[in-house]
This record gives C-alpha cells, sequence and structure tokens, in this order.
C-alpha cells in the first residue's frame, strides 16, 4: 500500500516539473543508450563474423607460402605435396590452388584479367560451395584433362547476361584461345579467406597444367578438417607440421574462418568491454545529476515533507518515499535509454547489412544498474529529508 502510495507521489512530482524530470534522467537515459548501442552492435558484429564462418566452410583452412618463404618451401609446395600434408591429424582432404590471370570470351563479351583456378574436385566440398545449375569438376573432369569450365555467379552473368551458360562454350586465352565447355554455375557466394568465388572461372587442375599454363608451384592449398574435429586444433597440427618441415616460423601461413572469427569476437568483445565501461561514466554522471535534483526538490517540499511528519509519518517512511521516487527516475529513464538504443542500433545493422542480435541479459542489467543508480544517489537526499525537524519544516517558507 506504501509502495503504491510513493508511486503516485513521485509520478506527480514528475508531472509538476515535466522540464526538470526530462532533464534530470537525460544522463541515464545517454548512459544507457550508449551501452545498449554498442553491446547490440558488438554480438550483432559477431553474429555476422559467425555467418561468414558458415558461408566460408566452418572445417575449412586454407595453407599458403609466407612472407619469409625460402626456396625449400617454393620447391615444395606442388601437387604432390598435398598428400603430406593429408597425413596431419584431424585433415580429411587436400586441394592445390592453382590460378593464373587470362582474357575470357564468349560472343562479343570479352572481359582480361578474368581468374581462372585450376581444382580438384574437393574444392567445393572443402569451401562448401554449391552450383545453381549443372556440375562443379568432377573425378572423369580431371583424369580425362577434359576442356571444361565453371563459372562463378559474377562472370556468369557477364558473359551470359541472358543465362543458360550451361553448354555453350566460352574461349580462355593469353596467347592462343582455348575452348571450353561450361558445365556449371555457381550460386553466389561472398568473398572470403582470399577467395573471389564470385569473379572466377574453374577448370580441372590437370586440364590448367596442360592446356593454358604449367603448374610449378602451388600458390596455396584449401584443407578440409574431419567432421567433427576441432578446426583450431586441426589449424595447430598444421602450424607444428610445417614449422617441423621448415625453417622459420613465417614461411608458412595456416588460416581458418574459424581461428579468424575466434580472433575477431575476442576484439569485438574486449572492445565492447572498454566502450560499455566508458558509457557506464555518463550514468554515474547521470547518477549525480539525479541527486542534486533530489535535494533540490526536498528543499522545495520541506513544507510537505513536515505536514507528512506531523501526521505520523516516520522517517523511515519519508526516506523511503525519496527513495522511490529517485528509483523510479532512472528506471524510467533506463527504458527509454534501452528503446533509443535499440532503435539506433537498428538502423546501423541495417545500413551495414547485419542481423539485429541484441542481448536480453544486457538490457536487464542497464535497467537494473540504473535503478540502482537512483537508489545509490538517491540515499543522501533521502536520508536529508527523513532527518527534518517537523517544527523547523512547517514553518519552512
Amino acid at each position: 500500500m506504501m509502495a503504491g502510495e510513493n508511486l503516485k507521489l513521485a509520478l506527480g512530482s514528475f508531472a509538476h516539473g515535466k522540464l526538470r524530470t526530462v532533464l534530470s534522467a537525460l544522463g541515464i537515459v545517454i548512459g544507457v543508450m550508449s551501452v545498449i548501442t554498442i553491446t547490440t552492435l558488438g554480438d550483432s558484429a559477431t553474429g555476422s563474423i559467425t555467418d561468414s564462418v558458415q558461408d566460408a566452410g566452418l572445417n575449412s583452412i586454407t595453407v599458403m607460402r609466407g612472407r619469409e618463404a625460402g626456396d625449400d618451401v617454393i620447391r615444395a609446395f606442388d601437387m604432390d605435396f598435398a598428400t603430406q600434408i593429408a597425413q596431419v591429424d584431424g585433415v580429411e582432404a587436400v586441394v592445390p590452388l592453382v590460378s593464373a590471370q587470362f582474357t575470357v570470351s564468349h560472343g562479343a563479351q570479352r572481359y582480361d584479367g578474368v581468374e581462372v583456378m585450376g581444382v580438384l574436385p574437393d574444392y567445393a566440398n572443402i569451401y562448401q560451395y554449391t552450383p545453381e545449375s549443372g556440375t562443379f569438376i568432377n573425378e572423369s573432369h580431371d583424369s580425362d584433362r577434359d576442356a571444361v569450365a565453371v563459372l562463378g555467379a559474377e562472370i556468369a552473368k557477364s558473359l551470359f547476361p541472358e543465362g543458360g551458360a550451361v553448354g555453350e562454350r566460352i574461349r580462355i586465352f593469353r596467347n592462343q584461345a582455348r575452348s571450353f565447355r561450361v558445365v556449371g554455375v555457381m550460386k553466389s557466394e561472398a568473398d572470403t579467406m582470399g577467395n573471389s568465388f564470385d569473379s572466377t572461372v574453374y577448370i580441372p587442375a590437370s586440364t590448367f597444367d596442360a592446356r593454358l599454363q604449367r603448374i610449378d608451384s602451388v600458390r596455396e592449398y584449401g584443407v578440409l578438417a574431419k567432421a567433427g574435429a576441432d578446426v583450431l586444433v586441426v589449424e595447430e597440427n598444421l602450424n607444428t607440421f610445417f614449422t617441423e618441415s621448415f625453417e622459420g616460423s613465417d614461411s608458412v601461413r595456416v588460416m581458418s574462418p574459424a581461428g579468424m572469427a575466434e580472433m575477431f569476437s575476442g576484439i569485438t568483445q574486449t572492445l565492447n568491454l572498454f566502450l560499455a565501461g566508458v558509457a557506464a561514466i555518463s550514468l554515474v554522471v547521470g547518477g549525480i545529476g539525479i541527486m542534486n535534483i533530489m535535494l533540490v526538490s526536498v528543499s522545495e517540499r520541506t513544507k510537505e515533507i513536515g505536514i507528512r511528519k506531523a501526521l505520523g509519518a516516520t522517517p523511515a517512511v519519508i526516506r523511503f518515499q525519496f527513495l522511490t521516487e529517485a528509483a523510479l527516475l532512472t528506471t524510467l529513464g533506463g527504458i527509454v535509454g534501452v528503446a533509443s538504443g535499440l532503435g539506433l542500433s537498428s538502423l546501423a545493422v541495417k545500413s551495414l547489412g547485419w542481423t539485429l542480435a541484441p542481448d536480453p541479459m544486457a538490457i536487464l542489467m542497464a535497467v537494473a544498474f540504473s535503478g540502482g543508480v537512483g537508489l545509490f544517489f538517491g540515499l543522501y537526499p533521502a536520508a536529508r529529508a527523513s532527518k527534518l525537524d517537523p517544527v523547523d519544516a512547517l514553518s519552512h517558507e
């Protein structure tokens, strides 16, 4: 009953001084809005990274020559070296990746500097790359050195604006033209781990070596971790293998979407905590403002306090009344801050193309913390009000 009466008194006080109430709660609103915006954007960014990992293949790992790769690494990185990499614990499959830029044409459509990649059939499985129409390179294509090609979504649209690429022929040439039959067009895929899927033309590795350019060295390998294996552990196993095989820690680089996601998520979380801590300072500043306005309120309502005490209100009742008012003011500010933060986050996430991922726990904690700020900074004004002498209070002008 007392709590309900105190809430009515608090709301009446807010209504009596609307502008003062808004200005008092502004610090709390800004603080909570900042915290919610920062944590929501951080969680949304982390979710976007996770989605990118899934798109790139949760079990995929890329191995490439490092900046300090010596002649021993360059000589070792050939087509057959994939067999040795496949022996590393946790590795399911390995495909060498070779590519070069050529001119590609179909009819009147001609494009220079197109990346043509020689691949093995497991490439699509490692990177979870699926055809939109037709098929990807298969074992028969590679063993027979067939003159077949698979087009990424973007290059397919450029060469065949009206569609219907499968079954048609394209020409790939540097010094002389080579004709290739299109057997598949791939679904659009975002660029990941240095692979520009949509703008690439894929042909069998054996065909690349026989018809376009001799394969003397491999620039990188695509590695598939076994199902159920911890990709980060497999990545570490590969690092150990290359460290033992070649001198120099930077001679070979091993990267995976899972490893990059873990790194970026860790950075995002650390940055979130730091920025949320900075934003929380404004809550403290807002709390000081609440204390100040509550002290003014006590001074203005001295006669009211005297009347209530004269009618039998105890110091505890008076103290509870002003604590309720302070906590309600900051809690309402917290709720407005949460709504504003979610609205601002939604706009930012939409512009960045992410999926909104608010943290319910962060929302509850922000509202609870804002209420706690009100209680903490309302203690002194409430205590001061409860200690007023009724006689002095009634005679106050």
